[in-house]
This record gives C-alpha cells, sequence and structure tokens, in this order.
C-alpha cells in the first residue's frame, strides 16, 4: 500500500467518525420549554433538516405541548415518533403539529422521524416539589 493509499483510508475514517458523531452523538443547546398560563411546558421546534432545538428540558408531572413546526417537504420528517410515550404522528409540510402528554418520570427520551434518521432529545427532570412521580 502506498503513502497516498494509507493517508486517503485514514481520511476517510477520520470522516466517517465525524459524520457518526455528529448524528448520533452531537448535542445541541438545551432549552427549556416555557410555562404557560395553565401550567402547560411549551415549546415550538423547526423540522427542517432536524429539529431546532433538538434538546429539550421538562419538568415531570406536569403537561408538555410541543409545537413541530415542518417547514419542508422531505419524507424523512413528515413523522414524529416519541416510542417511550406511544406517539407517533403525521407532520403535514408548512403547517404547525401540537403534540401534547404528560412525561410522569424524570430521564432522557429520544424522539426520531418515522425513518429514525432525525433525532431529539427530551430530558425530563424531577418536579420542582423533588418527587420523581416514580410509581
Amino acid at each position: 500500500m502506498t503513502l497516498a493509499e494509507i493517508l486517503v483510508t485514514i481520511g476517510g475514517i477520520i470522516l466517517i467518525a465525524l459524520i457518526l458523531w455528529y448524528f448520533f452523538w452531537s448535542e445541541g443547546e438545551r432549552v427549556r420549554a416555557v410555562a404557560s398560563g395553565e401550567g402547560v411546558q411549551e415549546i415550538e421546534i423547526q423540522v427542517k433538516g432536524g429539529y431546532d432545538p433538538d434538546l429539550i428540558l421538562v419538568e415531570a408531572g406536569r403537561p408538555v405541548r410541543l409545537d413541530f413546526h415542518r417547514n419542508e417537504t422531505a419524507d424523512c420528517s413528515e413523522e414524529i415518533v416519541f416510542g417511550d410515550f406511544g406517539i407517533r404522528k403525521r407532520l403535514p409540510a408548512f403547517q404547525t403539529t401540537p403534540v401534547e402528554f404528560t412525561p410522569e418520570r424524570p430521564g432522557e427520551y429520544v424522539f426520531t422521524c418515522g425513518m429514525g434518521m432525525l433525532r431529539g432529545k427530551l430530558l425530563v427532570e424531577p418536579g420542582r416539589d423533588g418527587a420523581s412521580r416514580e410509581s
């Protein structure tokens, strides 16, 4: 194997590692959902080639409304899936679709597109009273 082939191989491996890190292990900025007058934790999430924000903080035991605004027509982003909560919902293009639920337990919950390529994470913290609401 020549030096050029070795360098190209090493470069390819580094590039593959960076792509994998970006899509599966990198985390964006954490954004806390804002409580409305009714106590619902709410945030708008832009859907265009990914989720923005893709790391959302909420409190356990309080209702959550995530407003997904899909700003594209890509097939991959036409559905949102919260597997841990049994939620699967279509996201019409150029519309805002609310997803409502109440996370009862603290933890990290992944949400994805229907194909599993786009990913985000819901970080559920213990309620303000300190209770984890474990059953």
